[in-house]
């Protein structure tokens, strides 16, 4: 556990006297989370800690998941906050696969609790093999190294301090404190993506170099440190090809394709990501926007139902 607490200690993930919501599904991995933000609690390092549960009634029995939850909460001394899926407000929940529907609800939920609780953080229970699951499900659908470099420790809200812990150690911890835990039938399905990369894939890879496990997470770090040094670089790029003028930024187009692709390509999703407009993050909507901004002819292009690109005499803006 020292390594651990060392590891949210050096990411600063909680600061003193947070008050926290847990992402509380009943398994492993919140559960052994639920237990070492409660031993930080008792330690005054967290101000409160609130127990959120979403049942996300894909079973007929799940309201048995539910009442684990609410017990263990009980027994940490955590307020217990529920909500079955087809009870939230949310139009995208019916959109996609299963597990995305999930997520969007899951976060969905969380962050309707973090609201109404007036609490600085919510902490999920991922860790480093949920890393590596993530890694090869964004490697085979085509990420960038922005993706291949995987979960952050913290991003805005949601912290991970699990994410350099191994599942085994959660385990074993958890075996041998004698600390009850449910196990979800659906892992071991391999109707998801997730399951089949997790019971087959990373097995095999194992088998053939038994330090696959402790190299994969290496590889996966070093990307992160890349990835953090392209995102300072993206932004000096962008300062040195934009304006602000009454609030919005204005792109010179002769300096932005000056850069190298790579660059210049990062460059205009952070133009989007700091106006904060909705996009879609697929290749073929930022082909149509490059090509519209490389076209010398002026003019504007409606590019997303809210809000169109404007360009004149080598200057482009949101309009």
């Amino acid at each position: 556990m020292t390594d651990l607490y060392n590891f949210i200690k050096k990411q600063n993930l909680i600061p003193e006297k947070s008050k926290l919501v847990i992402g509380l599904s009943g398994g492993p991995d919140s559960v052994f989370l639920l237990h070492l933000l409660a031993n930080l609690q008792a330690q005054g390092q967290i101000d409160q800690l609130i127990a959120a549960h979403l049942d996300h009634e894909w079973r007929t029995d799940s309201c048995k998941d539910m009442e684990f939850c609410r017990d263990i909460s009980k027994k940490y001394g955590a307020p217990f906050v529920t909500a079955k899926i087809s009870d939230l407000s949310i139009s995208s929940k019916f959109n996609g696969s299963l597990e995305q529907v999930g997520r969007n609800a899951r976060r969905f939920f969380f962050e309707t609790v973090r609201i109404k609780h007036n609490a600085d953080l919510i902490a999920l229970g991922h860790h480093a093999q949920d890393q590596q699951e993530t890694f090869f499900i964004r490697l085979l659908r085509g990420a960038t190294l922005t993706g291949l470099a995987g979960m952050k420790p913290k991003n805005g809200f949601y912290v991970r301090p699990l994410l350099q812990t191994n599942k085994t150690e959660i385990l074993n911890f958890l075996h041998k404190n004698k600390i009850p835990y449910l196990t979800d039938p659906s892992n071991q399905s391999d109707c998801f993506l997730r399951n089949r990369i997790r019971n087959n894939l990373l097995p095999v890879l194992k088998q053939v170099d038994s330090r696959s496990e402790k190299k994969l997470s290496e590889t996966i770090e070093n990307l992160g440190q890349t990835e953090q040094l392209l995102q300072q670089l993206t932004k000096q790029a962008f300062e040195a090809v934009s304006t602000k003028k009454e609030g919005s930024f204005i792109l010179d187009t002769k300096k932005l394709f000056s850069l190298h692709p790579i660059l210049y390509k990062r460059v205009l999703m952070h133009w989007l990501c700091i106006e904060k407009l909705p996009f879609p993050a697929s290749k073929g909507f930022f082909e149509e926007m490059i090509k519209f901004l490389q076209t010398p002819k002026g003019g504007n292009h409606q590019l997303h139902h809210d809000w169109k690109m404007i360009k004149k005499w080598g200057k482009a803006k949101i309009g």
